[in-house]
């Protein structure tokens, strides 16, 4: 039996972290991530995910666009091996077992597209970001975590691509 504490302990704990990195951070790079995720539909998610990387970002609209693809990747890719994980709970209706397959099948075909769009972040290459340690009623929220993530880097994505006139541009590979 998993202990409640440990969550809170772990919630906590990365929240200090992000504080602390927050505070590290130069503040005209957080301002142009504020600024910059005021584009996106879920501003208040693409600063909370973005804020602990603007050391990086500095305001480079490039390094914003890259570090926010792999950071809906990470999700991803955290979220799909989660909820391949839940396929294997017993005494589950063939129903919700079938539900949960489509979830990975339609997890995976993401994982897949968001890794074409950074072809240098390959199947095989390893994208730190958050891991996902939740009860399993919660997958229908990592799911719709994961769609705002990737919907909020798809518009500074998008943004960055409009500003340079490079639709087709292939932003490169960043580690987060």
């Amino acid at each position: 039996m998993e202990k409640p504490g440990l969550y809170l302990l772990l919630i906590i704990s990365l929240h200090y972290m992000l504080v602390i990195a927050d505070s590290a951070a130069d503040p005209a790079s957080i301002n142009f991530i504020k600024s910059s995720c005021r584009a996106t539909r879920y501003p208040a998610l693409c600063v909370h995910c973005l804020s602990s990387y603007a050391a990086k970002i500095q305001q480079s609209e490039k390094q914003l666009a890259r570090i926010a693809l792999a950071v809906s990747l990470a999700r991803a890719r955290s979220t799909a091996a989660f909820v391949s994980k839940m396929t294997k709970v017993s005494g589950m209706k063939p129903r919700e077992y079938q539900a949960l397959r489509d979830c990975v099948d339609n997890m995976g075909d993401t994982v897949d597209q968001l890794t074409r769009s950074n072809p240098r972040a390959g199947p095989n290459r390893q994208v730190r970001g958050p891991e996902f340690h939740v009860a399993h009623e919660q997958c229908a929220n990592l799911v719709v975590s994961v769609a705002q993530v990737t919907s909020n880097a798809l518009a500074l994505v998008n943004r960055f691509a409009a500003r340079h006139h490079q639709a087709a541009t292939v932003l490169p590979e960043v580690q987060v």
